[in-house]
């Protein structure tokens, strides 16, 4: 005889004695994840419990019946009897089912007997769920509302932005101020054309601030202030990154260039003009053929005496000048690098000065110009081509601070060295790549500051009865987040040391910045690219959309990893600076010798390598200063160290320099991120030094931390191979990184908002209290 399916009117269910199952059974069915095998199981587990009356059998042999479950709206009616049965319980209390099941009985009338109790548990323990957690589900039908509060600030938000700001805090707070005014918000949805003609125009708005004019001599209106210069540039970089470029080229590219390798003629005829934007102009020196590569441009300048000028000329369609900002549509000057010929010698890329559009807007006679077209980002910018058919340049036009071309030909140079002067004349690159390292710093903190905000307020799944839980709450959101966060400050004290040495260098000698900068660069823009990456992620389908500024942010700073130079190259460009301190051991020693040098260099670091340091896992010494930077300058050497070896052995081969490079380019790569890492580390910990505020030290210190460790974590696998860490350090190290993000977590929001970019430059609706 078929058994009928349980149903709620049943009067077996009215007996105190079965009120005990009800959760039980409910669990049972709304589980959803148990099989008819496991349910029959169940059931006759229960039933085998000697001792328990048939009333009892015969209720689980129809509520726990595969065969015939009970519909929907039965199990909901249960759920709802168990509530009513248990509305004058405590909710708060955390009791197993089992202890749920008896507290319900009792308070009918009925206390379970022991195989009542042994029954109950038997099915608690077959369910194999945590029982206290499906007990508060079970009684709360509703979370309670969260909490409001965030975590207070440990330190003074805006002391830690001054510090941020440095001296120049009152420029960057004017700057902040225009940027957060109506006139200044971006327009939305705007054709390329009309974009470009909004940036344009705000650029005229800042040169009429006289920002355009900070890093320009006194002689003609300007300020000579390169540091006030870029504090503007980064702030501006908070805001729209087409206005910044356009104002990098601009004043930055077309005016320096003019500044740093013209003279004082060429200062009062183009520079006034150039810093108040009447006259917009270009930086013309990558080629379609040619970007990294300067040397080996195609486009050249021969000296005609006859008509004391330079014939400009494309000679081949891979010479055409590409990517020219301000080309497209409103330059009518540019700075252009060709290399420079009298009577058939060559004496490399000089700059010249050329007039590419008349003052109505026509290309100049010779002067082809195309648009780049649309791009993946910046669409405020004009990106344009160029190319020269025989342009006539007068010689007073070659700026000639570096270089002179007498009208009888003669040339001559205060640098005796054709490849010194070379690298004196592309002095203007490190400006912008000290200028684009800072703006992609500034895109990485406005990704941060929204995703941080977001991940406080924002709130998903959680315990049952228990308010949603804080996206930044969770462990994995705050190591998305933390160690990005940590890196900012990082990078922003390492720039911030890099604008220094820039500003206090002369171009005759800047080799060294130029390899602080190349490799600052490229991590800076580096780093900007996966935080932008994983700050959308962490806002989900919110960061999807246009108006949280993401997909700007993304599209905007994806080429500062290869504009000012390919990230790859610059960090080639870096490693060979430091095998310099090489070179003259590489003619003068045997591999052997060399061998032996190399032992001695790192012999200071030899004494970590014990094991007893190797095996170190006390968060005194994993926090510790001295074993953090040791760990980095250790690596570095050694990288150092043995690159240098390989190199010397395929010389020492007979094997070309250039080859030998090339079959080392990734161990150069590895050594030129590890100094770069290096040099950050120790700028932070020297910004930590210097902190006087204790409360401000403090969490400065807990993110140095959190940097060195991290970078440790990341690399952790060479340090095993090396022999410098063993696999319970790199535990520990991995555990520690958990327990600084959870702490930095505490303080993100403050952290952030030290930042000091101001909500209407911050923009995103999810990054706004309202």
């Amino acid at each position: 005889m078929a058994i009928d399916s349980p149903t709620l009117s049943d009067p077996a269910l009215d007996d105190p004695k079965l009120v005990a199952f009800l959760p039980l059974f409910y669990v049972a069915w709304a589980d959803g994840e148990l099989s008819s095998e496991e349910i029959a199981s169940i059931g006759r587990q229960a039933v085998d419990v000697a001792g328990l009356e048939r009333c009892c059998h015969d209720v689980f042999e129809r509520w726990l019946n595969p065969d015939q479950p009970p519909t929907a709206q039965e199990l909901q009616q249960l759920l709802g009897a168990i509530r009513r049965q248990a509305a004058s319980l405590s909710r708060s209390e955390r009791r197993s089912l089992a202890e749920l099941g008896g507290d319900l009985a009792r308070h009918s009338g009925h206390d379970p007997v022991p195989a009542e109790r042994e029954a109950l548990e038997k099915v608690e323990k077959a369910l194999g769920l945590p029982g206290a957690e499906v007990s508060r589900h079970i009684l709360i039908a509703e979370r309670p509302a969260p909490a409001a509060a965030e975590p207070a600030a440990s330190f003074d938000i805006a002391a830690l932005t001054r510090r941020l700001d440095g001296d120049r805090h009152r420029l960057r707070e004017e700057v902040r101020a225009l940027l957060a005014t109506a006139e200044m918000k971006p327009p939305v949805g705007a054709l390329k054309e009309d974009y470009r003609e909004w940036i344009l125009e705000r650029c005229r708005t800042l040169a009429g601030r006289g920002y355009g004019a900070l890093g320009l001599p006194e002689s003609v209106g300007g300020a000579d202030d390169i540091r006030s210069f870029v504090a503007v540039f980064e702030t501006l970089a908070t805001h729209d990154l087409s206005l910044v470029v356009k104002f990098g080229v601009q004043f930055g590219l077309f005016a320096g260039s003019i500044h740093q390798l013209g003279t004082d003629q060429h200062h009062q005829r183009y520079l006034p003009e150039a810093a108040s934007l009447e006259l917009p102009g270009c930086f013309a020196m990558t080629e379609t053929g040619h970007g990294s590569n300067v040397a080996d441009l195609e486009t050249v300048a021969r000296f005609d005496r006859a008509t004391d000028s330079f014939d400009l000329h494309s000679p081949t369609p891979s010479a055409r000048k590409d990517y020219i900002g301000n080309a497209a549509a409103h330059g009518r000057l540019a700075t252009v690098f060709a290399q420079l010929e009298i009577d058939g010698e060559g004496y490399g890329v000089h700059a010249f000065v050329v007039p590419i559009r008349d003052s109505e807007g026509r290309p100049m006679p010779g002067v082809t110009i195309s648009d780049c077209g649309e791009k993946l980002g910046l669409n405020g910018v004009d990106n344009g081509r160029l190319m020269f058919d025989h342009v006539r340049v007068p010689r007073q036009d070659l700026l000639d601070r570096f270089a002179q071309v007498s009208a009888a030909g003669e040339y001559t140079s205060p640098i005796v060295s054709p490849s010194k002067r070379f690298f004196t004349m592309l002095g203007t690159l490190v400006g912008g790549r000290v200028s684009v390292a800072r703006a992609a710093l500034s895109a990485a903190k406005v990704g941060l500051a929204i995703a941080v905000r977001y991940g406080e307020r924002r709130r998903q799944f959680g315990a049952p009865g228990e308010a949603e839980i804080k996206l930044l709450d969770y462990r994995t959101h705050q190591r998305r987040l933390m160690p990005l966060l940590a890196t900012a400050y990082a990078c922003h004290f390492g720039l911030d040391h890099l604008v220094e040495e820039f500003a206090d260098s002369e171009v005759e000698d800047r080799r060294a910045v130029e390899s602080l900068a190349a490799g600052l660069k490229a991590f800076a823009t580096w780093y900007a690219t996966e935080t932008l990456q994983t700050c959308r992620e962490a806002c989900g389908g919110q960061g999807y959309l246009a108006v949280n500024r993401f997909a700007d942010l993304k599209a905007d700073s994806d080429i500062f990893t290869t504009f000012e130079g390919d990230n790859t190259v610059l960090l080639q460009l870096l490693a060979k600076s430091l095998l310099g301190g090489y070179r003259h051991m590489f003619g003068s020693m045997n591999t052997l010798g060399l061998a032996r040098y190399l032992v001695g260099r790192v012999a200071t670091n030899v004494a970590e390598l014990n094991p007893v340091v190797t095996r170190l896992t006390d968060e005194d010494h994993l926090r510790n200063r001295d074993f953090q930077q040791g760990a980095f300058r250790w690596r570095e050497d050694h990288l150092l160290s043995t690159v240098a070896m390989r190199l010397k052995k395929r010389l020492d081969g007979g094997m070309e320099s250039q080859q030998a490079l090339i079959e080392c380019q990734d161990h150069l790569v590895s050594m030129a991120k590890a100094h770069t890492e290096r040099v950050l580390l120790e700028r932070f910990a020297a910004a930590v030094e210097a902190t006087e505020d204790e409360r401000q030290r403090q969490v400065l210190a807990l993110l140095c931390d959190l940097f060195a460790l991290c970078r440790l974590e990341a690399d952790r696998g060479w340090f095993l191979e090396q022999g410098y860490f063993e696999a319970g350090k790199a535990k520990a190290i991995r555990n520690l990184v958990n327990r600084l993000c959870a702490e930095a977590r505490q303080q993100a929001v403050p952290l952030v908002d030290a930042f000091g970019i101001p909500d209407a430059v911050l923009a995103a609706p999810i990054a706004l209290a309202d």
